[in-house]
């Protein structure tokens, strides 16, 4: 296929043309993102205020509240006081969708949110996760239009699978994820039921200062996190309890029956992070058990419900930016974003005040020089400016910070340094051959084929024939003929566009 037509250079708001769509601008390929890639920042703070007053994703969820005990002795990797022995804190729990609005059903085919907040004595520790151990994309300025190609179109408002396959087919790192999505996890029975995962590489540091990377995974306790509903049993309940999982969560507190989750880590040694033969830091990877098995630290149960759902739950603010002495951020390149992206949407949605709220508010002293904006219900006193020698209060710095790693080179827009196993779809792979039996494959070859024949377009399901070959030669073609059979030989979807109206030439051709 080829055109005349030349497609225009994306600009930004400014109308300056954008040095990339793919890579933000990083110390080096490895390090950690700059806050002048400023592309990338209009693109955060421009996607954080397009929808008013829900959230942007994962609007639609419930919650509850609990406590969280440590159960074993992890000293040895952090000083963080919410993790040594014995220790116990309350905790806010929020479960979601991804891509639905506030009135959503629950049962749609998406990726689960799983947000724990810890109100520890050192200030509020958030770990904003999903029941998903990875991701679809593994660099941040990919994540608005990702977003974007799962909402709604712009012509008719409606949500559009040609879409959806687009976007994937063109980012061939969303294989892992999307392989989970049309699996058995891509509608969980209950959100009891559910694993969640930090998905991200936090780091800890201990009390002698030495680093360590951590990846978070709350097994739940009630069953083996497999349970799931099945295309069929989530289409009939999206018609006839859109609250479905909701209401379980709330009516099993409700009558007593305590959901809890038992907290393992996997850790990394800092050394071999340099040298292990995949990126520790990529999103869109596991980190495989038998070279860093699960080790057991503590239990979450939930036993309260929330008594005014807005308040408590809708107002709801999780960050990954809060960490306490002994936990950090990692360069992880989304989660660095997130660390910026979290709060400043919090600010445009509920307000500069929004940890004034009193389900966001530590339950450790504040102290700081925040002052004034719409909904401060929190005096302040003078002095309002540091440094002063007035008595205010001063930065008292914390041996051993976590989250500061060695990092060096240029300022470049790349991808991560591919290792010895880094591809994009040997761990799909691996989970279609090695954890699924045939019975869940074919549920997953099902899910795909019906996803597929709801308005993909001719050409995207080329290319998704192509990704899922990729994947697993037999599972492509699996569900090319699936799909062959069920839309007899031809794709029925309009598309997004027409070929002459994009130039005549996809971006992967």
């Amino acid at each position: 296929m080829s055109s005349n037509k030349k497609v225009p250079a994306t600009t930004n708001d400014a109308g300056i043309r954008v040095q990339s769509e793919e890579h933000s601008l990083t110390v080096g390929r490895d390090g950690p993102i700059v806050l002048h890639d400023h592309y990338l920042l209009e693109q955060m703070a421009n996607f954080n205020r397009e929808r008013i007053p829900e959230r942007q994703p994962h609007a639609k969820g419930g919650g509850a509240f609990g406590h969280f005990e440590v159960t074993a002795d992890v000293s040895k990797y952090t000083k963080a006081k919410v993790f040594q022995p014995g220790a116990k804190s309350d905790v806010l729990i929020r479960f979601s969708t991804v891509a639905g609005e506030r009135g959503s059903p629950d049962t749609w085919r998406d990726p689960r949110g799983f947000s724990v907040k810890m109100y520890t004595e050192e200030g509020n520790f958030d770990m904003v996760g999903n029941n998903t151990p990875i991701f679809f994309i593994r660099d941040p300025i990919k994540f608005q239009q990702f977003i974007r190609s799962q909402k709604r179109r712009a012509d008719n408002d409606m949500r559009d699978h040609d879409m959806q396959w687009d976007f994937w087919t063109l980012s061939p790192e969303s294989a892992h994820q999307v392989t989970y999505l049309m699996g058995d996890r891509g509608i969980p029975k209950s959100w009891r039921e559910m694993n969640g995962y930090s998905s991200h590489t936090y780091s800890l540091v201990n009390e002698a200062g030495e680093m360590f990377w951590v990846k978070f995974h709350f097994h739940t306790d009630q069953g083996d996190g497999n349970a799931y509903l099945s295309q069929e049993e989530a289409d009939k309940l999206a018609g006839t309890d859109g609250d479905y999982h909701r209401r379980d969560l709330f009516n099993a507190i409700r009558d007593g029956n305590h959901p809890s989750w038992t907290l393992k880590w996997q850790i990394m040694p800092y050394e071999e992070a340099k040298t292990y033969r995949i990126n520790p830091f990529d999103l869109t990877k596991v980190w495989p058990h038998d070279d860093y098995p699960l080790i057991e630290v503590g239990r979450m149960v939930l036993d309260r419900n929330p008594t005014d759902f807005h308040t408590e739950i809708e107002q709801a603010a999780f960050e990954p930016n809060n960490m306490v002495p002994g936990i950090g951020l990692s360069p992880d390149k989304m989660l660095l974003a997130r660390g910026f992206s979290y709060a400043d949407a919090h600010r445009a949605r509920l307000g500069v005040n929004y940890k004034q709220i009193p389900v966001n508010k530590p339950k450790s002293p504040v102290h700081s020089y925040s002052k004034d904006g719409a909904m401060r219900v929190e005096n302040v006193s003078d002095p309002v400016y540091a440094p002063n020698s007035y008595g205010g209060p001063s930065a008292q710095p914390v041996e051993g910070e976590a989250g500061l790693w060695h990092a060096d080179g240029d300022m470049v827009r790349q991808a991560y340094r591919l290792r010895e196993d880094d591809d994009d779809w040997s761990q799909a792979r691996a989970l279609i051959r090695e954890v699924m039996d045939e019975a869940a494959r074919k549920r997953l070859v099902s899910n795909v084929v019906g996803h597929l024949c709801d308005g993909v377009s001719e050409k995207v399901l080329q290319r998704a024939f192509e990704y899922w070959r990729n994947i697993d030669e037999e599972t492509g073609d699996r569900i090319e003929k699936g799909v062959r059979d069920k839309l007899g030989g031809k794709s029925d979807a309009p598309g997004l566009a027409s070929a002459e109206s994009i130039g005549g030439q996809d971006a992967a051709e």
